[in-house]
């Protein structure tokens, strides 16, 4: 079974896709895409790493997600991705914010060809962008554009997807 959990900052996604984790009784391999670039972001990668179960084995992987996808897949296993997003910016852009075209359309394929092939459960989480007003700056909007895409694609192949909103989930699919 492959979910996709969205919803906007600090709306519960995070918390009720752990809460589904837990529920499926398989062991959980926590697969986290952000990396501590600056404080604010390691407080909120420790604010995470409390929350969650302390057996929960930890991958961190910025880029590469399609390679640890098909590589810890196991059919009595649940892979938790946290987040999307964050992998999103990882490959769109350099840490200069350059755009890095060849990277982002190459892990993109490679993620929504390796779906159908992944065994166990795989929980997606993802920031959803798109309900703001447009951004001014190209970049920007290039992000929310390509996160809004993603999201479709997901949303296709997925077999449930659940929107957050003030730690209330409403199942979309």
């Amino acid at each position: 079974m492959i979910s996709l959990i969205l919803g906007g900052a600090r709306s519960g996604k995070s918390s009720y896709a752990e809460a589904m984790a837990i529920a499926s009784k398989k062991e959980v391999i926590y697969i986290a895409t952000g990396e501590a670039r600056d404080d604010e972001m390691r407080d909120r990668i420790i604010h995470h790493q409390n929350s969650r179960p302390a057996q929960w084995l930890t991958i961190e992987e910025p880029i590469e997600l399609a390679s640890v996808l098909k590589t810890q897949a196991q059919s009595e296993g649940c892979l938790l991705v946290d987040c999307l997003t964050l992998w999103l910016s990882n490959i769109l852009f350099d840490r200069q914010g350059e755009m890095q075209e060849a990277v982002f359309n190459q892990q993109k394929t490679d993620l929504l060809a390796c779906l159908t092939h992944l065994k166990g459960d795989v929980i997606f989480v993802s920031n959803e962008v798109g309900c703001g007003i447009v951004p001014m700056d190209k970049m920007s909007r290039r992000f929310v554009d390509e996160a809004g895409r993603l999201h479709q694609q997901l949303a296709e192949c997925c077999d449930s997807v659940v929107l957050v909103t003030a730690g209330l989930p409403q199942v979309l699919k």
